[in-house]
């Protein structure tokens, strides 16, 4: 098992729960008398995905590939239920959220890991047909159907996941340079579809409170102002670990998408460089582990599993910053949602019982 692989997860993860609870507990206090309530939910269900990452990582990579279509086919079947019922957390006027008792989580989750391994295990299984147009074309329908399903919710950011996790997988696997120029225009046809869509609405709002969230300082453009203004009061050193100021009520929900802004905030540019610093040493070491794999599937699973971790810290961070438009993207390790962050685990799991098998002592 690669010590430093698991070494820098356990680093994140604890930096994510000190994070959580300093960005949390006014709002806790606040809204549940109880300034531990998120803090000691998301310890749990850490320290019980710790558990399950080390369980996973003793179990061969190969055990997954047997299940590949059925997670697939889950993960598709809880996509069709979002849609078909009205959305099942209240206040929430989209539909991306299971709640099964106490218990909630997003199945586009379970659909970025089902195209990784689906993927991860088809494409290894049939390298040499990544030249086929049928074989391609196949995937690419598996891969449209599943952003398809996630987009209706309306769930941009994770559909900006699935799809780019889908395309680097195609790449890797050796999909040939003379179909993505046909990749480009089926992208184009998708944006045209897309754009005549109900989601339309959705996005053009997104779009006009990234431009100008001072049109509606108040309102919708009330988060990203709040962001801004806690990441520039942050400085280069930061006010100190706990000693944010719009953490108390000033930015909605500090411990959810836009916790990067209060790690901003206490430990200034310095702490947040640090944050990034570690995401990529997580994703070059899972792609060190990638390219030492003992087999193509152990490669691209890889592959697939800490591309999707650097990307989506990538998209939050960008987010936060109002680089891209607000698409609600957690940032992992940090930010609250205990089944996430179990799945999320699970999967680092993975990426450790690939590093069994891989000879990267010397990287």
């Amino acid at each position: 098992m690669d010590v430093v692989f698991l070494s820098l997860v356990l680093i994140l993860l604890t930096f994510g729960l000190v994070m959580l609870f300093s960005a949390s507990y006014a709002f806790s206090l606040e809204y549940y008398d109880n300034s531990y309530k998120f803090i000691s939910r998301q310890a749990l269900f850490g320290v019980a995905g710790v558990v399950i990452m080390l369980i996973v990582s003793r179990i061969d990579y190969h055990f997954w590939r047997k299940f590949a279509w059925v997670i697939y086919a889950i993960s598709i079947i809880m996509l069709i239920m979002l849609l078909i019922f009205p959305p099942m957390l209240e206040g929430m006027d989209v539909k991306r959220w299971i709640v099964i008792g106490s218990f909630n989580f997003q199945p586009s989750e379970v659909a970025k890991f089902a195209i990784i391994l689906l993927f991860s295990s088809l494409i290894a299984a049939n390298y040499k047909q990544m030249k086929s147009l049928g074989f391609v074309g196949f995937l690419i329908l598996l891969l449209g159907a599943t952003c398809g399903l996630i987009v209706a919710e309306p769930h941009l950011s994770a559909t900006v996941l699935v799809f780019c996790i889908g395309v680097v997988l195609l790449i890797v696997g050796g999909l040939a340079k003379k179909y993505i120029f046909g990749g480009i225009i089926a992208v184009a046809v998708g944006a045209v579809v897309f754009a005549f869509s109900g989601a339309i609405s959705y996005v053009s709002d997104r779009l006009q409170y990234w431009i100008d969230p001072w049109s509606d300082a108040t309102g919708k453009g009330f988060q990203t102002i709040q962001s801004l203004l806690a990441i520039g009061s942050g400085g280069i050193l930061g006010r100190g670990i706990g000693q944010s100021r719009q953490k108390y009520l000033y930015l909605p929900e500090p411990h959810n998408d836009f916790i990067f802004s209060i790690v901003c905030e206490e430990l200034g540019l310095i702490g947040a460089m640090v944050v990034i610093i570690l995401f990529c040493l997580l994703v070059w070491r899972g792609f060190s582990i990638a390219m030492h794999s003992s087999d193509k599937f152990g490669s691209l699973l890889a592959i697939g599993l800490t591309f999707q971790v650097g990307l989506q810290a990538m998209l939050n961070i960008w987010v936060v910053t109002n680089t891209i438009p607000n698409t609600g993207i957690s940032l992992p390790f940090f930010s609250y949602g205990g089944t996430s962050l179990v799945i999320l685990l699970a999967e680092m799991g993975i990426v450790l019982s690939v590093s069994r098998g891989a000879n990267i002592e010397k990287t």
